[in-house]
């Protein structure tokens, strides 16, 4: 009995993985399956699949041998700074829809702030995959 207890104590957590950076990855970059190792140590709040790296884009600079984690990339930007974009707000039934100048870069699904062209008025929008600004509330 005592053995079987010491032994529960000295065993070890199995095995996982963690996805590090090869390379130094600078910001708004594509992330490539060359641009990342696999490293056979588990670290907390890391990216164990790199699947769930390859083909998206850093959103800070990535260093190599760090770890890559989840707030760190986000799917390529279809909207950049400065861009005219479709702006739709949708309430109970009511759609308007009007240009907009986005004020930040984003992907599909973040949320930027869009200034309204017709009033001046900035509102959040949420980002969809066609590149417009979807204001809901």
């Amino acid at each position: 009995m005592i053995r079987l207890i010491a032994l529960l104590l000295m065993a070890t957590p199995l095995a996982a993985e963690t996805v590090v950076a090869a390379r130094t990855i600078q910001a708004q970059s594509m992330i490539l399956p060359e641009d990342v190792l696999i490293r056979d140590q588990f670290i907390p709040g890391s990216i164990a699949n790199p699947a769930d790296v390859i083909g998206m884009e850093a959103r800070i600079a990535l260093y190599a041998g760090r770890p890559i984690r989840p707030g760190d990339i986000g799917f390529p930007a279809v909207v950049e700074r400065n861009q005219i974009i479709p702006l739709h707000y949708h309430r109970q039934g009511l759609i308007i829809s009007t240009e907009g100048r986005a004020l930040g870069r984003a992907g599909p699904g973040d949320m930027i702030r869009v200034m309204n062209l017709s009033s001046r008025t900035t509102v959040t929008a949420q980002i969809g995959a066609d590149g417009a600004g979807y204001v809901a509330q």
